[in-house]
């Protein structure tokens, strides 16, 4: 599996916002325990979606200004992009079943 952690914006610009593939971008923070919950369920999404999607992970401690773009208010939230335009969003737990389900559709 294949996660990109993001550190940066430009990183983010050209891993998700410029990727000719679907991208899925998992806004998190360690202390949050929800997003632990989720943490195994976006390793499976990766793993399922190698190389048919980027998936990503955004820490909003480390990146405020990533989460405050993107109006990320509550974690974790999984916001879904394709062409550089955000196509869809979760906020809360999700089985990877259910996120998947959504990414397929835009792969």
């Amino acid at each position: 599996m294949n996660i990109l952690n993001i550190s940066n914006l430009s990183q983010f610009d050209e891993g998700v916002l410029k990727s000719d593939k679907a991208a899925l971008v998992d806004f998190w923070a360690p202390w949050c325990g929800p997003c632990k919950m989720v943490g195994p369920e976006i390793e499976k999404v990766a793993a399922a979606f190698q190389n048919k999607a980027v998936v990503a992970k955004v820490n909003v401690d480390e990146q405020q200004e990533l989460a405050s773009r993107y109006n990320v208010m509550s974690i974790p939230t999984m916001v879904m992009f394709k062409n550089g335009k955000e196509i869809g969003r979760f906020i809360g737990y999700r089985p990877a079943k259910d996120i998947s389900a959504a990414l397929e559709k835009h792969v």
